[in-house]
């Protein structure tokens, strides 16, 4: 079963953290911290880093450098325009799945 749902994840991830930061601004330690709150304890911390790198490289989020109390600045990423519509197309596209799948499963 963890096969499967880590296959359907890689799919699906980045409208979560998309979602996540539609909340409030959030650096990847925190992203992280915050996918195992909700239920996804299985996802490592780097697999976090690598999707922020490519949601950056996307123009969905803005990057603020923050000063850390241990070590370099913390990158801090927050959902602008792009994001906020690459979230909306996401939760269309989910929702529509999601409702062909159930209707599949009877």
């Amino acid at each position: 079963m963890a096969s499967v749902m880590t296959e359907m994840l890689k799919g699906t991830l980045e409208g979560i953290v998309l979602a996540i930061l539609q909340d409030q601004p959030a650096y990847g330690a925190e992203i992280t911290s915050r996918l195992r709150d909700e239920g996804f304890e299985n996802i490592a911390e780097g697999t976090v880093y690598a999707l922020l790198i490519r949601i950056e490289q996307k123009g969905l989020v803005d990057v603020e450098k923050v000063p850390s109390e241990k070590g370099p600045p913390r990158k801090v990423y927050s959902l602008n325009p792009a994001g906020r519509t690459q979230l909306a197309e996401f939760w269309d596209t989910w929702t529509t799945l999601s409702a062909r799948i159930t209707q599949l499963r009877g």
